[in-house]
């Protein structure tokens, strides 16, 4: 079989990382390099010695500093988009329309709703696979812990519980995981409050300072989400309440997984393994392409990001409406929260 030839839009540079970059490329790159099924081919990037720093720590034989370029002289089965957010949307439709079979794409999804939904259904419409690097569903802790609430040890799932710095970016891999736990269902109706008096962004984005956000899935199961400089009453990462137990993923200060049922905690060996790592790239990538060749959906399809984006932007528009939100989202393209922030709603006067 002929090896996937795989292009890069968007490089960036090996650099701390920050709320401005993480050089994501490098991390798809290393990814890659593991699977005898794919050949790094191309990259593109604006900053001409980003791209030619990129390919030679590849291997990669042509750089272009026009994505658009790549795209028409480069016959690609796959690209990786490795930009902020607010980019994602038209490099995605712009991938889709040249042709290549799969697009694997950095989170968050968009920069706002209507892009998020817009780039799905146009990958779907063509029949391309759309993935989104939420790569903790393949690290250890949360994998072993969907084990152990298949095995059915803390009985039937009837919450979760987590914390994070804002649901818009680090947000949406655990609101990703939630779904992971919880079987995909789809949200019912989400609920929330936000502060964003102190201008806070990630890649570009308005995120809140401190969030509560509470929300019901289709399937009767809910879920409590505590942002920012709140998210100390949670100390968890992940937890899931069942009927019989808890179990509780990335514990604040403490193990990496451990289960309560009646009676005291027992931790989980994760074989050294946290909820952080580079290395789950690798492992979701293996999954994307054995997705793409077999016909299969990938475990980090854009069905399950929709999910999970849906759920971030609804709990946004439930502080900008100060009411509960009933899903699905229909009447919003926009990013509710920065919205409400450019409008001056969050002013500290």
């Amino acid at each position: 079989m002929d090896k996937l030839k795989i292009g890069f839009i968007g490089t960036g540079k090996k650099q701390k990382p920050s709320s401005k970059g993480f050089a994501m490329a490098y991390r798809h790159a290393d990814g890659y390099a593991l699977l005898d099924q794919c050949e790094m081919v191309t990259c593109a990037d604006i900053v001409a010695e980003n791209g030619k720093a990129f390919a030679e720590s590849y291997g990669i034989r042509r750089t272009y500093l026009d994505y658009h370029e790549m795209l028409e002289k480069e016959d690609l089965d796959m690209v990786s988009i490795c930009v902020w957010p607010h980019l994602h949307a038209q490099m995605t439709i712009d991938c889709a329309e040249a042709g290549v079979r799969a697009i694997h794409c950095e989170k968050p999804m968009a920069s706002n709703w209507a892009d998020s939904k817009r780039m799905a259904q146009v990958c779907e419409d063509r029949g391309v696979q759309l993935t989104f690097n939420h790569q903790r569903r393949f690290a250890r802790p949360f994998r072993k812990a969907k084990e152990l609430l298949l095995a059915g040890e803390i009985g039937e799932l009837t919450r979760l519980e987590g914390e994070v710095g804002n649901i818009y970016d680090g947000g949406t891999h655990f609101i990703d995981m939630f779904g992971f736990f919880n079987f995909e269902s789809p949200g019912e109706w989400v609920i929330g409050q936000a502060d964003c008096r102190n201008e806070n962004r990630a890649f570009g984005a308005i995120v809140e300072n401190f969030g509560v956000f509470y929300w019901q899935y289709q399937n009767g199961v809910h879920a409590l989400m505590v942002s920012g400089q709140g998210n100390l009453g949670i100390g968890a990462a992940s937890r899931l309440i069942g009927t019989d137990g808890i179990i509780e993923v990335g514990v604040r200060g403490g193990a990496a997984l451990r289960i309560k049922r009646p009676g005291s905690w027992e931790e989980i060996d994760c074989e050294g393994e946290g909820i952080h790592g580079a290395h789950f790239i690798g492992r979701a990538l293996e999954d994307t392409i054995e997705a793409l060749l077999a016909g299969r959906e990938p475990e980090l399809s854009a069905r399950r990001a929709l999910n999970t984006t849906e759920i971030i932007f609804a709990a946004y528009e439930s502080c900008r409406r100060r009411i509960r939100i009933d899903l699905p989202l229909d009447d919003v393209s926009d990013n509710p929260l920065e919205s409400l922030f450019n409008e001056g709603a969050y002013s500290a006067g």
